[in-house]
């Protein structure tokens, strides 16, 4: 069956309708936006410019700054622009991208942590072995089994919506693109796919684990 879809951009409700909350809200998120960046662009810098601190918990830490800084910047512009914005809509495109680029740096990051908690069991458990077991080498290949695994989950679960045909409504209730309340509005029975999303997020958290 060829499949239908007529949708090509959707109508994001946002956080409330209230113009004086919105111009609050507006403020507090820039602000709270704007120390996220900084903060964790000062991480960077300490880190890699800092000889003392050349070891594997720090360049992990660094890592992890620089994808909390990716992942905030893939939803937090788009909510805060909102905010002020008339008409709050974004396109079909715009919305799978922001969707792919969520999953990717939130799975990367969950990733990363787990491959942190294990560096301070190392570092712990097996102090005599530390440096020798978690090396530069060693320390580069869990970093890009977690840029792999955020590419292998956000692909899976994008290609699902992807998938799906939508021929309206397009109003979705909501401050940001998310994958629920998107099923929601596909004009197929969206059920099968949504325990498959929930089933591709829960085995890439039990991995992790």
């Amino acid at each position: 069956m060829e499949q239908v879809n007529c949708v090509t951009e959707f109508f994001l409700l946002g956080l409330t309708q209230n113009p004086h909350v919105q111009k609050l809200l507006f403020a507090v998120f820039l602000i709270i936006y704007f120390l996220t960046l900084l903060s964790n662009l000062l991480i960077v810098m300490m880190i890699t410019t800092s000889p003392a601190l050349d070891t594997p918990m720090y360049f992990f830490l660094s890592f992890l700054s620089f994808i909390d800084d990716c992942c905030s910047s893939t939803m937090t512009p788009k909510m805060i622009f909102d905010l002020l914005a008339e008409k709050k809509t974004i396109s079909f495109s715009g919305y799978m991208t922001q969707l792919f680029a969520e999953h990717f740096f939130g799975e990367v990051e969950i990733i990363l942590l787990t491959v942190m908690a294990y560096d301070r069991y190392v570092a712990i458990c097996k102090l005599l072995c530390y440096m020798i077991t978690m090396n530069r080498h060693v320390c580069g290949l869990p970093v890009s089994l977690a840029w792999a695994g955020g590419i292998l989950h956000c692909l899976i679960q994008t290609i699902f919506m992807v998938w799906l045909p939508f021929c309206g409504p397009n109003v979705i209730d909501h401050f940001i693109c998310d994958l629920f309340p998107l099923l929601k509005l596909s004009c197929r029975d969206a059920h099968i796919y949504g325990l498959l999303v929930a089933a591709n997020s829960g085995l890439m958290c039990a991995t992790c684990r």
